[in-house]
């Protein structure tokens, strides 16, 4: 095994947080959009990740970067909108009421957070990573 290959596993855990941090951004950006190109209000999407054993990296035969953690697909929430009173929007109903987005802009926050979080942890093993092998080049000094 390479020490390489923690930085493969890092740079996956990294990609993940960039592209959970976009869905988030994407979210909160569109809070307020009633209309979608399909029909209604904008919904809710979340990454969902899956896991690539460890273990597959002791076998030679895998390719490289086939360890560490990817995304599998992202999930479309799938709860009904928010029903907002607002008779003079025009994407109200003859009731008055417009279907607004399922969005909370305070869980959006939190999301944002422990992303941000689990993204500065994976540059902190990165740099550990780095440093380790920066001391075994010093070996052979």
């Amino acid at each position: 095994m390479d020490f390489l290959s923690s930085f493969r596993v890092t740079a996956s855990g990294l990609a993940a947080q960039r592209m959970r941090l976009n869905l988030i951004a994407e979210n909160v950006a569109n809070a307020q959009t009633t209309r979608t190109p399909e029909g209604g209000p904008y919904k809710r999407r979340d990454p969902l990740f899956m896991a690539r054993p460890f273990d597959a990296m002791m076998d030679k035969e895998m390719a490289a970067g086939d360890t560490g953690v990817a995304i599998d697909r992202i999930v479309v929430d799938d709860n009904p909108p928010r029903m907002q009173y607002d008779p003079t929007h025009p994407d109200a109903n003859a009731d008055g009421y417009v279907a607004m987005p399922n969005i909370d802009v305070v869980t959006e926050m939190v999301n944002m957070m422990a992303a941000s979080r689990s993204y500065e942890a994976n540059v902190s093993v990165l740099n550990a990573s780095k440093a380790m092998a920066l001391k075994a080049l010093e070996i052979g000094k």
